[in-house]
């Protein structure tokens, strides 16, 4: 089954202040607000929530097909997508453009302060969906250009492909009328407990009521695990323990990944999210949202330590 990835490609680039926010900004003087922080170096991660889905799928043994745009500093990212076999033909480049961005610092405190560029992810991603076999495909959209976020359900709806919607950061850029739109008929509707809520105050929809517009809804908990349920059912998924919590960020995108792998195995949902489960714990122990790596017969033990043996 060949899987297709709307999402965003970012860079994250992280700086660290080795200080306090708060001995810098006078109080009195907000409303003529003009700092500078120095900062310890940069670290740039690549990332975006389809290269970071797409990622973990290739560790899995995927090939995943990305559906994004990206800019003219794009090169060394490319050749990291290429590494892992990672398809890129999806990928629109616009030259007059940069990648998007994310520009993150941390202060002792672990207050940040972060600004984004959306850059290329401005423009729709222009792939040519009539490529797309609808008896082998399965497609995720995720948070990134909006109108690829509103376009693309409705091309996976109207020819019958399975596809997963999955808006996090983006549910405030929506009306709660585009968010029902976008949603329904998906196979499944995935967020965490915030968003979830978002989406209800967004769509005036109930729990129940959003259950009946999509097959399948599922909320993760972060250690917690998750929850799938579907019309009269509900199953609780247990998160995996990890050596350590270095950083969840990028835990959710691992979660989608496993998700999408178990669902190529036409596993049911609640089979797929704990192999969601599985590969969040390996993002949870590294920093970084491409920086952890296993291979096969590593996630399969990890898998049955937790689940039993993998049918």
């Amino acid at each position: 089954m060949q899987i297709y990835i709307s999402g965003s490609l970012a860079f994250d680039r992280i700086m660290t202040f080795p200080d306090k926010f708060s001995n810098h900004i006078l109080p009195d003087k907000i409303h003529i607000l003009n700092v500078c922080f120095l900062v310890d170096g940069l670290e740039e991660k690549f990332g975006g929530t389809g290269g970071n889905i797409a990622y973990c799928l290739s560790l899995l043994g995927e090939k995943p097909i990305l559906l994004s745009q990206v800019g003219k500093d794009f090169a060394s990212y490319d050749g990291w997508l290429h590494t892992h076999g990672i398809n890129v033909e999806g990928i629109r480049t616009v030259e007059q453009e940069f990648t998007a961005g994310a520009y993150i610092t941390t202060d002792k405190s672990d207050n940040q302060i972060t600004g984004f560029n959306p850059g290329a992810m401005k423009y729709p991603s222009q792939y040519n969906m009539t490529s797309i076999d609808p008896a082998d495909a399965l497609g995720i959209i995720s948070p990134g250009n909006l109108g690829d976020m509103m376009d693309h359900p409705r091309y996976y709806r109207d020819n019958k492909i399975p596809f997963i919607f999955d808006p996090g950061q983006q549910i405030p850029a929506f009306t709660g009328e585009q968010l029902a739109e976008a949603f329904d008929g998906a196979e499944i509707l995935i967020t965490n407990d915030y968003e979830l809520e978002m989406i209800m105050n967004a769509t005036k929809l109930t729990k129940d009521e959003i259950v009946d517009r999509v097959a399948y809804l599922i909320t993760t908990l972060g250690e917690k695990g998750s929850v799938v349920n579907c019309k009269g059912e509900e199953t609780h998924v247990s998160a995996v323990p990890v050596s350590a919590v270095v950083d969840p960020t990028g835990a959710g995108d691992a979660f989608r990944a496993g998700l999408l792998k178990g669902l190529s195995m036409e596993k049911t949902v609640a089979e797929a999210a704990k192999l969601g489960s599985v590969c969040a714990a390996y993002a949870v122990e590294h920093k970084g949202t491409q920086e952890h790596s296993f291979t096969l017969d590593e996630f399969t033990k990890r898998y049955e330590a937790s689940f039993g043996p993998m049918e």
